[in-house]
């Protein structure tokens, strides 16, 4: 990450319990790297909900076990389905009752919009089910706002805000389960349109969002922008900040021809907006390692120890000097 990312603005890390169930309830803008972020970014091992559509291939399925990833199943993937939930429900009872942490995406869904969607009552099933089964237990939800400069942009800038702990048990009435989840929902949307930047998605949602583009503004201020967005403050249009750094992006395409080729052809498969920053991750993050030694590796052949160990540190300097000077504009639209 931090080879692909910009920079990575992150705040509020000082509200997350060093110990005990904790539930990080996040929005969910762009795909799979949305948890990696949060995770990267803070110091507890996370257990994830992800959508069950991931699953399907035994193989990945594996591998993303590996990677504590959970199968969430949605009305969408078939009625039939969704009593295997139960399950998968158990499961993060138990990671609550051993004082372990768990994410879930409370939107249910990803989507690049400016907005904070309502929210699923999953998630309050979940908490509210492992305080009923372990009423011993305190579950602590931190919402997570990230907020992208440009969500499919390379490279990538991005704000990661903790909101503040809320006790979920001081929620739970028994006698009225689904009142204490509205309140809950409603706390932690609440927290995530301050967290994250919350352009409300009504008519003027687009009109207002050409607006903030048009005037190139830092998204990843969140607090300034939703100001902006709040009293509704008109800003004068800027043109992109040119990039005088496509020479160095030049020198890597052709050193890493291989890499970039194989990111042409999957990026034309890609037909979700929201999955081009994760194919992009994902690919490069396994074929660039892997191009680059075997060719250092044919260097060192060639020329000797020294000329192949220089290739492969300036082959890593060029494209750290590209990721952290290369600007990251807004979207024209």
């Amino acid at each position: 990450m931090f080879f692909y990312t910009k920079k990575i603005k992150v705040s509020g890390k000082e509200n997350i319990p060093k110990k005990g169930a904790v539930l990080f309830a996040v929005n969910h803008p762009n795909g799979l790297i949305d948890p990696l972020l949060v995770t990267t970014n803070i110091s507890r091992v996370n257990h994830f909900l992800v959508r069950a559509a991931v699953f399907k291939k035994p193989l990945v399925k594996w591998f993303l076990g590996t990677l504590n990833l959970m199968p969430i199943y949605r009305i969408r993937d078939g009625a039939s389905n969704l009593g295997k939930n139960k399950a998968i429900f158990e499961d993060c009872f138990n990671i609550f009752k051993n004082g372990k942490t768990l994410m879930i995406f409370p939107e249910g869904s990803h989507d690049s919009k400016r907005t904070v969607r309502t929210l699923s009552k999953g998630f309050t099933r979940i908490v509210f089910g492992a305080i009923e089964k372990y009423p011993e237990i305190k579950i602590t939800i931190i919402p997570v706002g990230i907020t992208y400069q440009n969500a499919a942009a390379y490279p990538s800038k991005v704000a990661i805000n903790f909101g503040k702990p809320i006790l979920a048990n001081s929620f739970l009435h028994k006698d009225n389960l689904p009142v204490a989840a509205i309140k809950l929902k409603n706390e932690v949307s609440y927290q995530l349109k301050q967290l994250c930047v919350h352009l409300k998605n009504d008519d003027n949602y687009n009109t207002k969002l050409k607006h903030l583009n048009k005037a190139q503004i830092d998204f990843t201020e969140v607090q300034k922008i939703n100001k902006f967005i709040e009293e509704d403050i008109f800003l004068i249009e800027k043109k992109p900040q040119k990039n005088n750094y496509k020479w160095l992006l030049l020198l890597i395409k052709i050193n890493f021809f291989v890499p970039f080729l194989i990111w042409k052809v999957v990026s034309k498969k890609i037909d979700e907006f929201e999955f081009i920053d994760t194919f992009r991750f994902g690919i490069n993050a396994i074929t660039f390692p892997i191009f680059l030694l075997i060719q250092g590796h044919v260097i060192k052949l060639f020329f000797g120890n020294i000329v192949g160990i220089s290739y492969l540190a300036i082959s890593i300097l060029l494209v750290l000097l590209y990721t952290k000077l290369a600007p990251t504009n807004t979207k024209n639209n």
